[in-house]
């Protein structure tokens, strides 16, 4: 039977680790991911967990040591964040090319520099187009969950591709919350020991770790790109098979959240969903017709869900905690691809937030709703791009100051504190 215990969201992603039987754990700390590898080497030497427990020098080699053990044929895992997912930059296409179904944790973090050990996504994001499948949790249950389910997805044979499962930093990773813990039998009904023709084998010797010339190269590629568009399915079908086994329900690769007939629609990721679901309900009492789109896997790009849910809408809010610098947010990037192949028409608004772990506020959420009604009802001029607490966004409590002058003062009072 499940049981119900009070648990971060760090250690709640290694109880789903245990749960999925790992035999391979290559292991390297790093804030805020820590609490992850400390607990699963914790199982191991209680004996909760059979896996060989590797503490590695490095993120680099943590995630090429999990990529030579699943040449093997291992179920393996390894986490990181920030800085370190930035170091295996490297290992993420060969671990990707060579079809190695790792599951990875990631603690989104801020990126250096200025030095920031708080929550944002600019990590994962930058990696975005690496190969991997990326999922992004809202909460501490659904870490858990994602821990599972990640494994079944990376493991069927039309997808054959490693999962990057996103936690916010210190927002899930160090927040407790109330979750259930299924039991080894439930877990074990639901995935199966791992087997793959994948791997070194003496007796049907095999190539792995390949090189591939102009004249095959494309084909290797081609696929790679086929059975990433063949996880949509996939995925619908084991988040089906965990309700069955778990009873509970997951929505697919996004979230509508009163779409259907919102005119005006906020799209998120993360752990910043639970937030606007909270002003979405608080504007619906007040008689505006707003929604929340949470995107939950950001690769596979879910353009067919994503286009049919903002498809109605009158204008369109993304807010992210990343930035391309020069360019504008991924995410807003992202969703605008979507909306225009899918030949959709609406204005979209791009609102840059939390970055460094800045609070993002239920009054700033309000406000960006209520840009998009001033938008469509007054014809409002709205920034494409805007960023909260700085761009004296509706809502903010942005200073006078410009943002140069703010950038002056904090490099300032940091040589005052040194």
């Amino acid at each position: 039977m499940s049981a119900k215990r009070f648990l971060s969201g760090d250690e709640a992603f290694a109880e789903g680790v245990r749960l999925a039987r790992p035999q391979v754990v290559s292991a390297y700390p790093i804030t805020p991911q820590t609490v992850v590898v400390e607990r699963l080497s914790e199982m191991v030497e209680a004996g909760d967990l059979a896996a060989e427990y590797v503490h590695v020098e490095s993120e680099h080699s943590a995630l090429s040591c999990a990529i030579g053990a699943s040449a093997t044929g291992a179920r393996t895992f390894t986490a990181t964040s920030s800085q370190g997912l930035l170091y295996m930059a490297e290992c993420l296409t060969y671990a990707s090319g060579g079809r190695f179904p790792i599951v990875m944790m990631n603690a989104n973090r801020s990126t250096a520099l200025p030095w920031n050990i708080y929550g944002d996504q600019r990590d994962s994001l930058a990696l975005l187009d690496h190969g991997w499948i990326q999922v992004y949790a809202e909460n501490n249950q659904e870490a858990l969950d994602l821990a599972l389910m990640a494994y079944a997805v990376a493991e069927d044979e039309r997808v054959q591709t490693p999962v990057m499962v996103n936690l916010d930093g210190f927002a899930l990773t160090h927040t407790y919350e109330t979750v259930e813990v299924p039991s080894s039998e439930q877990a074990d009904a639901f995935l199966p020991p791992y087997q793959t023709k994948n791997r070194f084998d003496f007796e049907h010797p095999t190539n792995i770790g390949f090189s591939a010339g102009p004249e095959y190269n494309r084909y290797f590629k081609y696929q790679e790109h086929q059975d990433l568009l063949n996880a949509p399915a996939v995925i619908e079908e084991v988040e089906q098979r965990f309700a069955q086994v778990f009873g509970r329900r997951y929505p697919g690769l996004v979230e509508a959240v009163q779409c259907e007939d919102a005119d005006y629609v906020l799209v998120t990721l993360g752990s910043a969903a639970g937030l606007v679901r909270t002003v979405v309900e608080s504007l619906r009492a007040q008689g505006l017709r707003v929604g929340l789109l949470r995107i939950r896997y950001l690769r596979p790009l879910p353009t067919v869900v994503l286009a049919a849910a903002l498809g109605n809408a009158k204008a369109v809010a993304v807010l992210e905690k990343d930035v391309s610098f020069g360019a504008e947010g991924t995410v807003f990037t992202n969703v605008n691809s979507a909306l225009q192949q899918a030949g959709v028409r609406v204005p979209t608004y791009d609102f840059i937030g939390g970055l460094g772990g800045d609070d993002i506020t239920p009054v700033q959420v309000e406000a960006i709703f209520r840009t998009l009604v001033r938008f469509v009802s007054e014809g409002a001029e709205v920034p494409r791009v805007s960023f909260l607490g700085i761009d004296g966004t509706p809502g903010d409590a942005a200073s006078a100051a410009s943002p140069k002058d703010l950038a002056s003062d904090a490099c300032r009072n940091v040589k005052e504190e040194n």
